[in-house]
């Protein structure tokens, strides 16, 4: 990947292609230094939601040689969090991702790039 929007797109898209739901791409490099882009994505369970990370991390390994920096949630599997430094992915249980409501945590009317 050339570019953070580049990799957070490409990760939306496989995500997408793995049934993840209502996935938006945040560019939130403007509000925060810890990060250029979320990708956010819903699971319909908790399997799915431990096996999207799982393989999203066998992917970008794979396919790319990224490895996550940090990784956290699989445990439960209700929020996966994996840090790809330029780029946050959260994957959540649909109610964790109701709960939470990241969107509209980071929302600042500009930071929408693309959602599924």
């Amino acid at each position: 990947m050339n570019t953070p929007k580049e990799l957070a797109l490409a990760i939306a898209e496989f995500l997408y292609n793995k049934k993840g739901t209502d996935i938006q791409v945040l560019n939130v490099g403007h509000l925060t230094s810890i990060t250029d882009y979320f990708v956010i994505a819903s699971a319909r369970n908790t399997l799915q939601c431990k096996a999207m990370g799982e393989d999203l991390e066998e992917h970008l390994e794979e396919s790319f040689q990224l490895t996550a920096r940090r990784k956290e949630g699989y445990k439960e599997a209700r929020w996966v969090v994996l840090d790809y430094s330029s780029v946050i992915v959260h994957i959540f249980h649909e109610q964790e991702r109701e709960y939470y409501s990241l969107e509209r945590l980071w929302a600042d009317g500009t930071n929408l790039e693309k959602a599924y």
